[in-house]
């Protein structure tokens, strides 16, 4: 799905080595002169998402600066333009910032006052403060969507007084086990708690988190749709895909979704662009479903590249990273075209043995068409390493050798019975 506006604006010609571009065509910036402004994106934060936008921003000609707190980062050891600082320090984003033309992130986790700072000091954050305060705090983000009636499942902030007392009453009306979710942080399953204990609540607020409960909704499946939006206004959709979670870690995803009507994915993606909008959201913006007999709800909200969209690396017309990257710079948006059937993206976690090399090198040999991306990090057991992607026409063959081949990479040859 490909929403195009006002493309008059994207005009002219091939001065100063430019390629005419308009939104359907690949954008490719050739031998510049000294005399045209190359703008610089900085992107704080130095892990694997900050990687693979490098490899985004190398294509398309534009310097991407990173800001890590470790030289051993997974985007430290690819990114030649790397500053060493806390993302969570001002005067550290501040230095980080002069320089660039415009700032993005690699996770949710810099404050919202610090981005502040970063605009007031000239330098345009995507997205905004404001908007992404909507994927930082839980709670903010579920009243504003109920606010403008996107479908959500039922939910209540915890109080501190007798929070016991308030979940059984949630419980009686909306059923037990509910869900219990940290207000802020939280990945990969972290911060949530499925649960019938009202006691937890108290426990866990005393530890110092900030609750949110939740119904637990009976889904058929979970879903992800991911957009783009650019500060221009222009929105493009990717296949709404199927996501498929063991332990609270993504670990395959199928695009498109296999089954899906074509109505049931068209409300889907319209009704992310329409949170982007209304949210002010620019660049990527992944919203996770659940899938329900009645239709979708929203579960989660990611402004930056996800790992549902990992797959257009290899199965898409333009990345995920790339499509940040136009965004945040507002040039016109690439095609979202599949370029198969089907890519199914599997995960590779870390194993007990922390030499992936051999085994990736077997991999490479026993099946050639898989994909694999690995994020240099180190292997510590359930981590995400990396990915592999595998694309083609039959989806029951792919999944099997996207799995065999993440399975290999985790486990070696001991990969039998580790499932």
């Amino acid at each position: 799905m490909f929403l195009s506006v006002r493309h008059a604006r994207f005009t002219d010609g091939h001065a100063h080595g430019r390629t005419t571009f308009g939104p359907h065509l690949r954008i490719t910036l050739l031998s510049v002169t000294d005399a045209v402004h190359v703008p610089v994106v900085g992107m704080a934060g130095g892990g694997q998402l900050a990687r693979m936008t490098q490899q985004a921003a190398i294509a398309l000609g534009v310097p991407l600066r990173v800001l890590a707190g470790d030289p051993a980062e997974s985007a430290a050891q690819v990114v030649a333009d790397v500053r060493l600082g806390d993302d969570r320090s001002l005067p550290d984003l501040l230095a980080f910032a002069k320089g660039c033309d415009v700032v993005t992130f690699d996770h949710e986790h810099v404050p919202g006052a610090h981005i502040e700072a970063v605009e007031a000091a000239g330098v345009p954050c995507r997205p905004g403060p404001e908007a992404l305060l909507n994927a930082q705090d839980k709670g903010v983000m579920r009243e504003r969507l109920s606010a403008l009636g996107v479908p959500c499942p039922a939910f209540a902030r915890v109080p501190a007084d007798d929070p016991a007392g308030f979940l059984a009453a949630f419980a009686r009306e909306h059923g037990s086990p509910f869900v219990l979710k940290a207000a802020r942080g939280g990945y990969d399953g972290k911060g949530v708690w499925v649960t019938g204990d009202v006691a937890l609540a108290a426990r866990l607020q005393a530890e110092g988190v900030d609750l949110l409960v939740e119904e637990k909704v009976p889904f058929r499946r979970e879903l992800a749709a991911l957009v783009a939006r650019s500060p221009y206004g222009q929105g493009a959709a990717y296949p709404v895909v199927e996501t498929v979670q063991e332990d609270g870690i993504c670990v395959e995803v199928i695009a498109p979704a296999p089954g899906l009507s074509e109505e049931r994915s068209a409300q889907a993606q319209s009704l992310a662009l329409d949170v982007a909008e209304r949210l002010g959201v620019t660049g990527l913006l992944a919203v996770e479903l659940f899938e329900t007999a009645d239709g979708v709800l929203v579960n989660e909200l990611a402004m930056r590249p996800h790992n549902s969209g990992h797959w257009t690396i290899d199965g898409s017309r333009t990345s995920q990273f790339e499509q940040h990257l136009r965004a945040v710079l507002d040039l016109p948006l690439g095609s979202t075209e599949p370029t198969a059937p089907y890519t199914v993206m599997a995960n590779v976690l870390g194993g007990d043995d922390p030499d992936v090399f051999p085994r990736y090198f077997h991999v490479m040999a026993h099946d050639p068409g898989v994909k694999i991306h690995l994020y240099g990090k180190e292997s510590r057991p359930g981590r995400k390493i990396g990915h592999v992607n595998v694309s083609g026409s039959d989806l029951s063959d792919l999944r099997e050798r996207a799995r065999h081949a993440a399975d290999f990479l985790r486990w070696g040859p001991a990969m039998e019975g580790k499932r």
